[in-house]
């Protein structure tokens, strides 16, 4: 007993200890385990799986890594990420303790072609759950949530398959959750903010985690079993930054510009 209580408390739990009397629980660290956001879980897969690191490259990797042998749901979370990623190999800021940095297995039996409504389906979850936390959030088309004018959220969607089936999807998440005002690089400090700077609250990161979560299952399953995203696309119209906007979109060396009209059934722009 004595070993495992050593254990908990370099995991950062506080336990205070009376001899011959027993140990007492004064306070649980703010950590993304399993047994700490399990509390605050409604799901039936999503998320019932969590491998929790303090460190990785990238937690889409680690997924990739694993994602043949894992069940589908399973959640890669990790404190740190010393090479995060973005869209177009972008790098993603991933400092330790302040953000939440996490990739789901995915496995839809559904067209390879349809893979990308999985980006509209983690936006529209993630917009709803922090306007759940009382904090405004926009939608930046297909994959940035947008709060004050500041990116504080970036998904990234990668997919292994063959011509007609789709082998896993990894859905890849960065949130800057509690980070400090002057805490990001210069090169980004202008365009990125956290949920905390934005809202004045510091969020519990293992509440938001567990309603980003419950909110990507339920809107995931209607894509399972009534095959449409029509409740995400609701979110994602009703939260756009983009509509009605004159936007400039650039695809490899090609740029088109012109006014965002609206996002089809479909999720396309």
């Amino acid at each position: 007993i004595w070993k495992c209580i050593n254990s908990l408390k370099e995991a950062g739990y506080v336990i205070d200890s009376v001899p011959n009397k027993g140990y007492k629980l004064i306070s649980t660290p703010d950590i993304l385990t399993y047994e700490e956001i399990e509390p605050y879980l409604n799901t039936i897969n999503i998320g019932r799986k969590v491998l929790y690191f303090k460190e990785l490259d990238s937690t889409n990797n680690k997924a990739k890594e694993l994602a043949f042998n894992s069940p589908e749901g399973t959640v890669i979370i990790s404190e740190l990420q010393t090479s995060g990623r973005g869209r177009l190999g972008r790098d993603w800021y991933s400092p330790s303790g302040n953000g939440i940095y996490m990739s789901t297995i995915l496995k839809p039996d559904v067209d390879p072609v349809n893979a990308s409504k999985i980006t509209q389906i983690a936006a529209a979850a993630l917009c709803k759950s922090f306007n759940e936390f009382g904090i405004k959030s926009y939608i930046k088309w297909p994959n940035d949530i947008i709060v004050n004018n500041k990116k504080v959220c970036g998904i990234l969607t990668e997919m292994d398959a063959e011509l007609n089936q789709i082998n896993y999807i990894i859905l890849g998440v960065g949130i800057n959750v509690n980070m400090e005002k002057g805490s990001f690089p210069k090169e980004i400090n202008n365009i990125a903010s956290s949920l905390k700077i934005e809202s004045g609250l510091h969020v519990n990161r293992q509440k938001l985690i567990s309603s980003i979560l419950n909110n990507f299952e339920i809107l995931y399953n209607e894509y399972l079993y009534k095959k449409n995203i029509s409740s995400s696309i609701k979110i994602c119209k009703e939260n756009s930054i983009i509509l009605g906007r004159e936007i400039k979109i650039i695809k490899g060396n090609e740029t088109l510009q012109g006014t965002a009209i609206d996002i089809d059934d479909e999720g396309v722009l």
